[in-house]
């Protein structure tokens, strides 16, 4: 019989079906779980109850996790597998431990040398690289620009630059509600010839994922201001 397990559980990126991104295969792990580490309860509850209808929600334990959950909690929590019950992780989106909290949950499971199970699942970043036709040997996740105009700028110089001298592709995300504003701001900054890819809706209903200079895509920007996005560079 294996050890007992911190399954690291990707969730859908938005509310495609959950059989046309993830494997049976999970389903039957998820269902005898009884204690999750989670971003979000409400929706953690949300998607469990999508996988399956018949499951006793009321009877899960969940431990919620944040940006500020302090590392004696995040100990605390693995307490259940340390005692010999699988565990589970849910972060809001795609693939825990990725870009997420729940890194440093497995950080602690690794160095207490419990057992870490990644399970398959739609991750954003790979996918997006997958569909740009840019480097998929090299590349480098950036999350979040800074809001700062000027910090901004420079920053997106620097990354253009990496993408010049490194060969690199560059991957960065912003809140919703400024992915125009980003996109402003790349085709005024970046040289002409340099390509991005707008990566947005990946995997659901309204997934647009389209490669162009950024001199191509002036004047051809689509509103962005409501999905969630990923934008990459290259040259």
């Amino acid at each position: 019989m294996a050890d007992p397990a911190l399954y690291l559980l990707p969730v859908p990126l938005g509310d495609t079906p959950i059989e046309q991104v993830l494997p049976a295969y999970n389903k039957g792990i998820i269902c005898t779980i009884r204690h999750f580490i989670v971003e979000d309860v409400r929706s953690a509850r949300r998607f469990l109850k999508k996988v399956d209808r018949e499951m006793d929600i009321d009877s899960l334990t969940f431990y919620p996790l944040g940006k500020h959950t302090s590392p004696a909690d995040l100990s605390g929590y693995l307490q259940p597998l340390t005692e010999g019950n699988d565990m589970g992780i849910l972060s809001e989106a795609g693939c825990p431990a990725v870009a997420d909290p729940g890194a440093d949950v497995v950080a602690i499971a690794q160095r207490k040398g419990l057992r870490v199970v990644p399970l398959v699942g739609p991750s954003a970043i790979l996918l997006a690289v997958m569909a740009s036709g840019f480097n998929g040997q090299s590349f480098a996740f950036h999350g979040y620009l800074p809001i700062d105009p000027h910090e901004r700028t420079q920053r997106l110089k620097q990354l253009e630059q990496r993408v010049y001298a490194e060969q690199q592709t560059q991957l960065f995300i912003e809140t919703p509600y400024r992915n125009n504003k980003l996109v402003e701001d790349i085709l005024h900054t970046c040289r002409p010839q340099t390509r991005l890819c707008i990566a947005a809706g990946i995997t659901c209903r309204e997934e647009y994922i389209r490669t162009r200079t950024v001199r191509e895509w002036t004047g051809k920007v689509p509103e962005l201001s409501k999905i969630p996005c990923l934008f990459l560079l290259y040259k």
